[in-house]
């Protein structure tokens, strides 16, 4: 089988005089590819290295996001566990009891006795999957260890006086509802 520059050369699409030119300058080429062959391969191997640290650590931060996930997931299932077996009944709910959640305004309807046990400290609410229910304190505090947004504060002690309120001479009544 004869070569391309042959086959080239009996179509007379390229003359004798390039295909030698073109013969000298390949051969040039090999001769300095012979001398510089070392530093060639270690270019190209430091060039598959960096590839493969650069997947390797792009690998390691898919993985690292996937664990994430897969904790926040574990934890979401935890929480719903321990809501689920240890709900508390509203009672009649004929009492509406307003708090805040996620900076708004909610409100629940319970019992008397289940609003008593809110103010006092005893119950708290959790929010789960867009619904709230009532769990012991206990309870409540195991919850906020593993995801602390989900547990509704009680609210802050109004013992605690501004300097520059200007209604701190006004008490509030106790059974005042809002």
């Amino acid at each position: 089988m004869s070569s391309l520059q042959d086959q080239l050369l009996k179509a007379g699409l390229v003359d004798s005089k390039k295909a030698k030119q073109v013969s000298k300058e390949k051969r040039k080429q090999q001769k300095v590819a012979k001398k510089s062959g070392q530093q060639v391969e270690n270019e190209a191997r430091a060039a598959a290295e960096q590839a493969r640290a650069e997947k390797a650590a792009r690998d390691r931060a898919l993985n690292a996001e996937r664990e994430a996930a897969a904790h926040e997931k574990a934890i979401a299932a935890q929480i719903r566990q321990m809501v689920a077996g240890n709900r508390q009944p509203r009672g009649r709910e004929d009492v509406a009891y307003n708090f805040t959640f996620e900076r708004k305004i909610k409100t629940i309807h319970v019992s008397e006795a289940v609003r008593d046990h809110l103010a006092a400290g005893r119950l708290m609410i959790v929010g789960l999957d867009d619904k709230f229910e009532l769990v012991p304190r206990v309870i409540a505090e195991k919850i906020a260890e593993r995801n602390p947004d989900a547990v509704v504060q009680p609210p802050a002690d109004s013992s605690a006086v501004d300097e520059d309120d200007p209604y701190a001479d006004f008490q509030i009544p106790d059974d005042l509802m809002w």
